[in-house]
């Protein structure tokens, strides 16, 4: 092959991606030849990034990018997402878990049942039953690709994010479990494990000037990082860049778990 990244023909869903992460690994994914799906709880937002994707890969012998929307924490909504995709745009290559919530910024101790379930929830659960509706296909055709977007935050404790931190070392493992369960059929499974990075999601890490210097002070590269900076990664596990790796997660933190 002589572009490894090459994405023609896939068909890639990419949840939580109308903003952020997601959105641009949509888009780099896109540009790559890949026929993306756009899915977030908001149809307004799904239709809004597809059309601003598509305008970007346009001309570009990018592929298709087509909305449909879906609540990440109700089954029937992912039921009915995988479905609309498997019929619109076609079996799914590649699945990208990327949508996420944290309600909750505090001690755990402190986290009320509600928003620790919800976490837990759409996090974890959702993730769970997006690769149970998808990999019955991707065994069926022997080929696979599931990517969980996780957080450095799953590697170590934290005093303030330790709800949304276990649920990220939990995708981890998702990962892992699936790698091992499903490399027989040519089905790989990683996890990306991303730094502060500077997205509405993780804004409040980061608007405060005194709090995102104290920050950058930690990180090898003195800076946060940007979504494209993820998304690329993302192109490399999806692609053939990337067919030997699975079971594995991807840190990208600027060098922070590295001081």
């Amino acid at each position: 092959m002589d572009n490894l990244f090459d994405l023609s023909g896939k068909t890639v869903l990419v949840t939580g991606s109308s903003r952020g992460i997601g959105k641009q690994i949509a888009l780099q994914m896109a540009l790559q030849g890949a026929n993306v799906v756009i899915s977030s709880r908001k149809a307004e937002a799904c239709d809004r990034a597809a059309a601003e994707i598509a305008a970007q890969v346009s001309g570009s012998n990018g592929g298709s990018v087509t909305a449909i929307p879906g609540h990440i924490g109700f089954k029937d909504q992912l039921e009915d997402l995988v479905a609309q995709t498997n019929e619109r745009v076609g079996e799914i290559d590649v699945l990208v878990c990327n949508a996420a919530v944290n309600p909750y910024y505090g001690p755990m101790a402190e986290i009320s049942d509600s928003a620790f379930e919800k976490v837990l929830d759409c996090n974890i659960k959702s993730n769970h039953w997006l690769c149970q509706l998808v990999l019955p296909q991707m065994v069926k055709r022997n080929e696979g690709v599931i990517i969980m977007m996780s957080s450095i935050g799953g590697l170590y404790g934290h005093s303030t994010l330790g709800t949304y931190s276990l649920s990220k070392a939990a995708d981890m493992q998702l990962a892992r479990n699936i790698a091992i369960e499903y490399g027989p059929h040519n089905i790989r499974a990683n996890a990306i494990a991303p730094g502060l990075i500077k997205t509405d999601f993780s804004k409040a890490l980061w608007e405060n000037e005194d709090a995102l210097r104290a920050t950058a002070d930690t990180i090898a590269l003195r800076r946060i990082g940007t979504p494209e900076e993820i998304a690329g990664a993302a192109v490399f596990l999806a692609s053939a860049a990337g067919s030997y790796m699975t079971g594995q997660t991807l840190v990208i933190d600027g060098g922070m778990m590295g001081l």
